[in-house]
């Protein structure tokens, strides 16, 4: 009898001792990422009943969603669900207030949408926003469903994952603070805790080979959209001249043979937000480091007779602009990402600066440059960024486009052939629709010493919308079996470019948090979820898993 009073007062005092430590904190699901996803997994997780906390490298919540991408990405809206979808009605309701146009009326807006109209009164849904309104929303479902949130809480990548066999017990971040749960959601763009944890990823492009595909791999010679060199343009310093050396951008490698593999990633950028109101512009600054011979080549190509700069400034409410890259030289810093998958915190903020140096340059030179068309600098002039956007940050997104990092090699390996719906999905836990996209990969010189661009791909799915599996969410067994990673999802570089897209993100980030309840519920490995109970979770939850028009 003492012996046993004396084991339940140890048991006590550890029990006592693991809680009451200032620097550690449990919960049923630990969320790590700040991005539209990751609310979207906490917002379910709490409607499920379960504790609920994310931690969040980043300050502000929303990703993309909130980082400047306003001009959705939404491909057939019909088969965006679930709280995706709520998150878009809500944006539509805060649109229907007329206090939400400052800088224009609502009658002056239009209602052009990317494939939809950007308000939907049917359906009560907008799809086009200002990133402050993406924000706000993100906010108000954390004080709705009173989310945990920890920001600026950075996982300790070398040595903050804690397994227990084939299970992750707690994540520490670099602040020192420990993370407990039962199971885990990585939804970062990066990867950093589905690596962590030793789980099986792929970086680059698979060589078409692999999974038998088409638009895979190195793609030589194939120009889609317009983010191509339409004329003969040098790349040389002195142009003509290939001893003078490569103007600034160009790369001296071979591209590779069409359908190889590659390490390569397609380029990344800032989707700035751009007002054209005079009481609510600022001027492009000036990077300290600017250099116009950096812009020496879009030089050539206005010169050339190209006038396409403004063709990506996608209105969005109140004067602004949703400024995407467009054509063969814009925003898209090519080829300078290659290396920030794998990359430390410090090389990382690095390269987001070489970006915002590069894209702010770029602008300048825009506005600034003689060289630059007289019409164009005119038009430029009339531009500037939103002052009353990413007000702490310089009105300078926060969010770099990280379009491609990581991509987990799961139970469900996603591929084209998947996207054109050409095999049979038994698991479906959403919905995906928009074209294969993926931006440009380099930039090099042809043998016939001109310059061109490569990687750039833009395939529509054969058969319209289509399934993703849950498999793709989930770790091969035996490496994982309480981690699901909705963002960085299972698939091959090409099916990665239609599945990549912000309300997509929602939906996996929904459906992968009623997948983490029902393990925790059923004491049961993440692989071992019976698909029948998931699938009548999703469809409780509004998701939609088939093609409706079907």
């Amino acid at each position: 009898m003492i012996r046993v009073v004396f084991l339940f007062l140890l048991l006590c005092c550890h029990l006592a001792c693991s809680t009451s430590d200032p620097n550690t904190y449990e919960a049923d699901l630990i969320i790590y990422g700040g991005t539209s996803a990751a609310v979207t997994a906490a917002v379910q997780a709490k409607k499920s009943g379960k504790s609920v906390i994310v931690v969040s490298p980043d300050i502000h919540l929303g990703g993309l969603s909130s980082g400047g991408l306003g001009f959705t990405d939404t491909g057939d809206k019909s088969v965006i669900g679930g709280l995706s979808r709520d998150f878009y009605h809500r944006v539509y309701l805060h649109y229907e207030d007329s206090s939400a146009w400052r800088w224009q009326k609502h009658s002056e807006y239009g209602n052009k949408g990317q494939g939809t109209p950007a308000m939907d009164g049917d359906a009560r849904t907008m799809w086009i926003f200002e990133p402050h309104v993406a924000e706000k929303v993100f906010g108000d479902y954390v004080k709705e469903f009173e989310l945990d949130v920890r920001k600026n809480e950075w996982l300790d990548r070398e040595k903050g994952v804690a397994k227990e066999g084939d299970r992750i017990v707690a994540i520490t971040t670099l602040s020192g603070k420990t993370y407990r749960g039962k199971v885990f959601i990585d939804a970062t763009y990066e990867g950093d805790l589905m690596a962590a944890a030793g789980v099986s990823y792929h970086v680059g492009r698979e060589a078409n080979s692999v999974y038998d595909e088409q638009w895979n791999g190195v793609q030589t010679g194939v120009l889609h959209h317009g983010h191509w060199f339409k004329s003969d343009i040098s790349p040389y310093k002195v142009a003509g001249d290939s001893m003078s050396g490569l103007l600034y951008g160009v790369s001296a490698e071979d591209p590779g043979v069409y359908g190889m593999g590659d390490h390569r990633l397609q380029a990344y950028c800032f989707r700035m937000c751009l007002s054209n109101h005079p009481e609510n512009r600022v001027a492009f600054p000036k990077p300290d480091n600017y250099n116009p011979e950096n812009y020496e080549l879009l030089a050539r190509v206005f010169a050339s007779g190209w006038r396409e700069t403004f063709e990506k400034f996608d209105p969005i409410p109140n004067r602004k602009t949703d400024t995407n890259n467009h054509g063969p030289f814009s925003t898209d810093f090519i080829g300078m990402n290659y290396d920030y998958p794998e990359a430390s915190y410090e090389r990382r903020r690095e390269m987001i600066r070489e970006h915002e140096d590069y894209q702010k340059g770029l602008m300048y030179f825009l506005a600034n440059d003689p060289s630059v068309p007289e019409d164009v600098r005119n038009e430029m002039a009339q531009w500037g960024l939103a002052a009353d956007e990413f007000t702490d940050n310089g009105n300078w997104p926060h969010q770099l486009y990280i379009r491609e990092a990581r991509r987990m090699i799961g139970q469900y390996v996603m591929t084209e052939h998947d996207t054109f719906s050409d095999r049979e999905i038994a698991d479906p836990v959403g919905m995906g629709s928009y074209t294969l996209d993926s931006h440009n990969v380099q930039r090099y010189v042809k043998p016939d010493g001109f310059v061109q661009n490569e990687g750039d791909i833009g395939v529509h799915p054969k058969k319209g919308p289509y399934q993703i599996s849950y498999g793709s969410l989930i770790p091969k067994k035996g490496e994982c079996a309480n981690l699901l990673v909705p963002v960085c999802v299972s698939s091959s570089h090409i099916a990665f470019g239609s599945i990549r897209m912000e309300p997509v993100f929602m939906i996996l980030g929904q459906s992968a948090a009623l997948a983490a309840v029902l393990a925790i519920d059923r004491h049961v490995s993440v692989q071992d979820v019976p698909y029948a109970a998931l699938e009548e979770q999703l469809l409780a939850e509004k998701q939609v898993l088939a093609n409706p028009t079907l």
